[in-house]
Order: structure tokens, then sequence, then C-alpha cells
């Protein structure tokens, strides 16, 4: 026995083997990894992008139909302040829809599951798009408003329960690059309504109700795929008790047949949690071991929009016809927009693992904010020099590429990580309302703000961004690669509570997460070997 435990050790001390072999496997993206991120993404993220671009090419059409069904029904012309009216409603109330849908999405998941919410919202979606694609055959206005309404519930739920199921489903080694699939299929939804909207595609007067239409087409993508593929086994074990569909779906998202450890792990957070049921909002916000987290999450998406990213496309035409482009080639100068966007997002998703979180998200709004202050420097020139404006438009690149470097996805990331199970659908409601608000907040005020401040106007987003990059070079620990309980206890010390010491068995599933090799009696051999991706 003593010849045994000495080569046992010797072999250790050595480090030869059994604990890198599986860091290699551990990592790989299987088929329905893929699958479920690019399908749950298509139906949901890219819809909410593509709805923030779509109604841009078609608005002239819109308003002549507006007016000609006034006209047909109440035998005189649409006032001006009407017209504006109805206008804007049909504008703002995608953002309304956006925090009902968030508002309600806790509800959903708690008795459909993650994936069940998500398959039950394309119905949102199908709706929507049968109702705006028919509204000028109908005659009736009405279901234009009421349809970017419901798209709008859509995009809200869509936005709280993709992250989620995306972040339960990843091995944490991946679970940034996963998750990324929110942000970079956003820009592709954004890049796709700028291209149909084009006046050699849906971009035209006979065709402009087409361009909603197609909303049903990613929809029914994800309904045709979806139901064939897992549901996130964190859900299936600590909310439904489900082990055995827990374990098949942990064998299909990593790709391996013995996931003993995985399913461990799991029911380790769950024993170390002190509240297995689902909590409220006001029990999340009243809850002193989590305050910071709510604080760093609140601001993290309130800076999402009040960095001034939308506040951009209203300047873009501008700019690129005082540059002296010709108004019939600006919207295909503007495609340029979308597509950084979307290489800045996909880029982001392949270093997101190599860099992490915090990094990104700082860089990104320092960035932006660097990007402001030279754009405001540009846009007070922009009359004197002739080659200024080709300054201004490299700037609103710029601006655009550092948001989605970071700030454009990983907030939602970060929602589902600084979270454990009970407290995360509470707080995915929290962040929902605060990304809506502030969203209906600049579409509100940003006009009065550029009446008020002209060129300068952008300086506000600097101020923004900088206070954004502050607090989180503060306050945020990196996320990266740590496990939900590991980054829970990151933020022990800063909510003053103390640090819970996790029983003997959630000593061991740390030690192998941060690589503890000390390991006595020479007892873990055989669970190093088949070390948890979670």
């Amino acid at each position: 026995m003593d010849k045994t435990e000495k080569a046992e050790k010797t072999e250790k001390a050595e480090g030869n083997d059994t604990s890198d072999p599986p860091k290699k496997a551990k990592t790989r993206l299987t088929p329905c990894l893929v699958m479920a991120a690019f399908f749950g993404a298509l139906g949901s993220s890219y819809l909410y992008g593509y709805n923030l671009s779509v109604v841009n090419a078609p608005a002239l059409y819109i308003k002549s139909f507006y007016n000609r069904t006034w006209l047909e029904r109440y035998g005189e012309p649409m006032g001006a302040e009407a017209a504006t009216l109805l206008w804007s409603i049909t504008v703002s109330i995608f953002a309304i829809g956006g925090l009902l849908g968030a508002l309600g999405v806790s509800v959903l998941i708690k008795v459909l599951g993650r994936k069940g919410t998500l398959l039950l919202n394309n119905a949102f979606a199908v709706i929507a798009a049968l109702l705006m694609a028919l509204g000028e055959r109908a005659g009736s206005f009405e279901m234009l408003v009421v349809g970017r309404f419901l798209i709008g519930v859509d995009s809200g739920i869509a936005l709280s329960a993709l992250p989620m199921y995306l972040g339960e489903i990843s091995p944490r080694e991946i679970r940034g690059s996963i998750g990324q699939f929110n942000s970079i299929f956003i820009c592709v939804g954004v890049f796709t309504g700028q291209v149909l909207g084009l006046p050699e595609f849906l971009g035209q007067e006979s065709r402009w109700n087409f361009l909603f239409a197609f909303l049903a087409v990613p929809a029914l993508l994800q309904l045709c795929v979806l139901p064939f593929l897992p549901e996130s086994p964190r859900y299936l074990l600590m909310e439904r008790r489900d082990e055995a569909r827990a374990e098949k779906a942990f064998q299909a998202f990593l790709g391996k047949k013995d996931v003993t450890q995985e399913l461990e792990e799991v029911h380790m957070e769950s024993r170390a949690q002190n509240n297995l049921r689902l909590v409220t909002v006001a029990e999340l916000l009243r809850n002193r071991a989590v305050r910071w987290q709510v604080i760093t999450v609140t601001v993290t998406m309130a800076c999402y929009q009040l960095c001034g990213l939308n506040a951009i496309w209203y300047y873009t035409n501008g700019i690129l016809t005082e540059a002296g482009f010709h108004q019939s080639s600006v919207p295909y100068i503007t495609l340029s927009t979308g597509g950084v966007e979307t290489l800045a997002a996909i880029c982001s998703g392949l270093v997101i693992e190599r860099v992490g979180r915090r990094p990104l998200l700082i860089f990104g709004f320092t960035a932006m904010a660097v990007s402001f202050g030279l754009l405001t420097i540009f846009l007070n020139f922009q009359n004197q020099v002739y080659w200024m404006p080709y300054l201004s438009f490299t700037c609103i690149l710029a601006v655009i590429a550092s948001f989605c470097s970071g700030p454009g996805g990983i907030p939602f990331i970060l929602t589902g990580e600084l979270f454990e199970q009970s407290y995360r659908p509470a707080a995915f409601v929290i962040a929902g309302t605060i990304n809506w608000l502030s969203n209906f907040a600049v579409g509100l005020l940003f006009p009065f703000i550029q009446e008020a401040l002209e060129t300068y106007a952008f300086l506000v987003f600097l101020v923004v961004c900088v206070l954004g990059a502050v607090f989180l070079y503060f306050i945020l620990p990196e996320t990266k690669n740590k496990t939900f309980m590991e980054i829970s206890q990151s933020f022990s010390k800063i909510n003053k509570v103390s640090d819970p010491t996790p029983d003997k068995e959630m000593e061991v599933v740390l030690s192998i997460v941060a690589g503890f090799q000390d390991v006595p009696n020479g007892k873990m051999g055989s669970i190093v070997e088949m070390e948890s991706s979670f």
C-alpha cells in the first residue's frame, strides 16, 4: 500500500496526466449546443434587431397609408398633429410591449421553462406578422399598431428568456461565447432590416407589407427545430426535480455519456442555496446578500440603452448628406453601419473567453466616450472644412464598433451569471424593466436634448459612458470561467455578508474548478478525470 500511495503522489507531483485531457475535451462545441444557440437566437434576438431597423425604410409609405385610411373613413385628410401622434404611437408602442413582456417573463419561465417560453413566444411573432402584413389590405392602421405592440412583447420576453437559456446550457469555459449569440443575432437582424428595406428588395410602396410578413419566417424556423432540442438541464434538475431528463440534456449539450459530475455539481448548488424556491422581484430587491449584483445589473443595463447608440442612428443620414453623398445613395452607405456592428459582435464572441467580460465592457464604454468626444469636435467644424463630415462618419462607425465589442451583448450575459438559480428569473425581470424604460426614455428625451444642445448633445452620452466604465472598473469582478457559486461568493465582501462556508462536498467541486492540486489521500483521481464543465 505504501508503494502504491507513493506512486500516486509521485504521479500527481509530476502532473503527468489525468487532469489535462478532460480540460481539452470539455470545451468542444457540440452540434446540439450550436443548434440550440443558433435557432434560439434566430427566433428571438434576431427578431428584436430586425424590428429596430425595419420601420425606417417604409416610414413614408406607412404614413401615406395612414392618411388614405383616415380620408376613406372620415372624409377629410388627417391633421398634421394627428398624423405625428399616430406615427409616434406606432414607433414607441414597441418599447411599451417590450416592457410588458419583460415584466411577465418570470411567470412564463416558471410554468413553461426556458425552452417552452421561447416556443410560446413565437405565437406573438406570427400573430404580429399577420396583423402588420395584412393591415393595409384590411384598411386598418390599428392592426399595425397592435402588431408593433405584440412584436414588442415578443422582444421583451426573448431578451430575458434567451440569455437565461443560453447561460444555463453552456459549459462555463464557453458560456460567454455562446451568450454572444444573442448580441450577434441582434446585429444580424438590424443588418437584415436595412438590406430588405432597400428599393431593390422590399423598400417599395407595393412591397412594404412584406417587410413585416418576413417576421414569421424566423419564428416558424425556430418552431420547427427547437422542440427537438433539450430544455435547460439546470432548470429540469433544480426546479422540476427531473433528474432523468436533466441527465439526457447534459449528455446532449456536452456530447458525452458520463455526466455524473455535472449532475452532482448542480445538486450541490441546490443544497448550498438557502432558498430553493424562486424569489420574487421584491424579495430580490430586499436581499442584502445580492444587493450589489442587482446594482451592477441595473447600472450596466441602463448604460446599455443610455450610452447613445440609438441617437447615433438619428445623425447618420444627415452627416452623410452633408458629406456630399447623393440622397439616393445614403441607404446603401448606411449599410456599412450594420456591417460594422455585426463584425464587431462576432469578434467579441470570438475573444470573450480569452479577454473576459470586464475588460471588454470597460474598453467598450471608454472607446465610446472617446469617439463621442471626437464626434462633437468634428460636428462643430463640419461646415467649415469639406472633409470633416468624413471624419464624423468615421467616429459614428467607431461608436458602433465600440458598443458591439462589449456593451452590446455582455449585459445580458452578466444578468445570467451574477445570480444563482433561484434569483435568476427575478433578476431578468429587473434587467428587462431597466432596459425597456431606458429605451423609452432615450426615444422620448433625445429630441429635446438635441434641440437644446445641438452638436453638443453627444457630450451627455460621453458622461454616461465614462460613469459606466468607472463603475464597472471598481465594482465588477471577472466572471470568465467561474461557476455561478464562485461568482456569487465574489460579491460577499462588497455586500458585507459573511461568505457562506460550503460543505465538504462543495469544497471538492470548487477545488476542482479552480484547479486545486493538493488532494488528500489520493481520493480525487477519478473525480478529476470527469471534471465538470458547468
